[in-house]
Formats: structure tokens, C-alpha cells, sequence
């Protein structure tokens, strides 16, 4: 039996050994599928991130979707969760070497169509095994019902048979990877 702990040490081996051009076409296909899922589904509000190495580089549907004239949020951190900003320029360097925006309080408990969220891992519950900080699970769970949809996005798909995650880790409305 494997727990949490050692399941998310093999997967972050995985996703490290990607290489730069497997990483490129696997992002372009993650960042097309979410695209066309945005513009189907006719969404107007998206949580995204700004990616470290390992996660799915979503830059090109920030820049795309900024465009477009889509409410665009990403995590800016706080203590041990973080708070939602509006995504805007400049970007600094801040905790976990992650860029962010500036602090703002445009954010006001508006409802979230899409939150794209970024995996390590999961299992057959489709919870997430993130970088076990658990700052997500603690702004899921204050902020669920703010939340119509989750999309978790992995360069790689490293998925447990065997139930990994805690009842309080973030569940997926589904997944997409390469």
C-alpha cells in the first residue's frame, strides 16, 4: 500500500523528467482543449495560475483570454492559502519563487465559472495531491460554492488505484492531460 507522502515523491520524479520539447507540444495541447472548452461553454470568469517548471505553462490562454475581455483570477498568496486577484501586470517574484500580481481587492466574491487547477497526482476519487502545502484545499474550502467548475491539468497524468487523498483535498469535475 502506498500513502499520500510517496505516491506525490514518484510523481513529481515523473513530471521533472519531461523534457523541454515534450513540455512545449504537452502544454499546447492542455491550453487548446481548455480554449475550446472556455469558448463552448461560453465562460466569463476563469481561475488560473502562473506555473512553476513542472505545472502546465498557461500563459498563452492568460494572454488569449485577456484578449478576449474574460474576468481572468489567479491565486496570489497569503499566509498558508491564498486570496483571488485579478490578473494584471507587473509580476513579482514572490513566496515558492511563483510571480504574481499586485495585491487588489477587485476580486469581490464573484462567482467563478472555470477554476483550472494544477495537479501532481490523484487517484480514483479524482482529489488532488498537489505539493502538499494545502493551499488549495483551504481556498476550496472556504470557497466552493463560489465555484461552478473544476479542471485539474497535469503535462502527465500520475493517478493512484488505490485511494491516496483525504476526504478535504480538492475534487475535479474532470481532467485534462496530453
Amino acid at each position: 500500500m502506498i500513502d499520500k507522502k510517496d505516491f506525490r515523491k514518484q510523481s513529481l520524479a515523473r513530471l521533472k523528467k519531461i523534457s523541454k520539447q515534450g513540455r512545449y507540444r504537452k502544454d499546447k495541447y492542455v491550453v487548446s482543449t481548455l480554449y475550446k472548452k472556455i469558448k463552448s461553454s461560453h465562460i466569463e470568469s476563469v481561475l488560473l495560475y502562473i506555473a512553476l517548471d513542472i505545472e502546465v505553462n498557461l500563459m498563452p490562454l492568460i494572454v488569449q483570454l485577456r484578449k478576449e475581455g474574460k474576468r481572468v483570477y489567479v491565486p496570489f498568496m497569503e499566509g498558508k492559502s491564498f486570496r483571488v486577484v485579478r490578473y494584471r501586470l507587473p509580476l513579482f517574484k514572490k513566496q515558492f519563487g511563483i510571480n504574481e500580481p499586485n495585491y487588489s481587492k477587485q476580486y469581490k466574491k464573484k462567482q467563478i465559472d472555470l477554476a483550472i487547477v494544477p495537479i501532481v497526482g490523484t487517484d480514483e476519487t479524482l482529489r488532488r495531491i498537489g505539493f502538499g502545502k494545502g493551499m488549495y484545499d483551504r481556498y476550496f474550502e472556504k470557497e466552493n460554492r463560489n465555484i461552478k467548475e473544476v479542471v485539474f491539468v497535469a503535462r502527465e497524468l500520475c493517478y493512484s488505484q488505490e485511494v491516496v487523498t483525504n476526504h478535504y483535498d480538492v475534487r475535479a469535475d474532470s481532467i485534462i492531460t496530453p
